[in-house]
């Protein structure tokens, strides 16, 4: 059984067990979060489509904790005008790990 869920304005495709970072979520390490934003999902009933999103449908997950993805330089510059900018950023994930699928 599997479900793809939209968090973070991103789409996931999960099953129970998967362990995977999302965008920043609140909650500490240890807790349950529900994501209510099912868009399918497809078990031993069949496939069910969600128009856009499917209605009682949840899944429930544990936070593990806290990473950041690798830096990135952020450089512009405009030619022949003296003007360059540079900076550095590194987007903070939270992993998480799909406990129940509930359609």
């Amino acid at each position: 059984m599997f479900a793809v869920i939209k968090t973070g304005g991103k789409q996931y495709k999960v099953a129970a067990g998967d362990v995977l970072e999302v965008e920043l979520i609140p909650g500490e390490a240890g807790s349950v979060v529900e994501f209510d934003k099912v868009l399918a999902v497809s078990g031993d009933k069949g496939t069910q489509i969600g128009k856009p999103y499917l209605t009682g449908a949840k899944v429930k997950a544990e936070v593990v904790g806290r990473t950041r993805g690798e830096k990135l330089i952020v450089f512009k510059k405009r030619r022949r005008q003296n003007s360059r900018r540079k900076n550095g950023h590194r987007q903070d994930y939270t992993a998480i790990k799909i406990v129940e699928i509930a359609a």
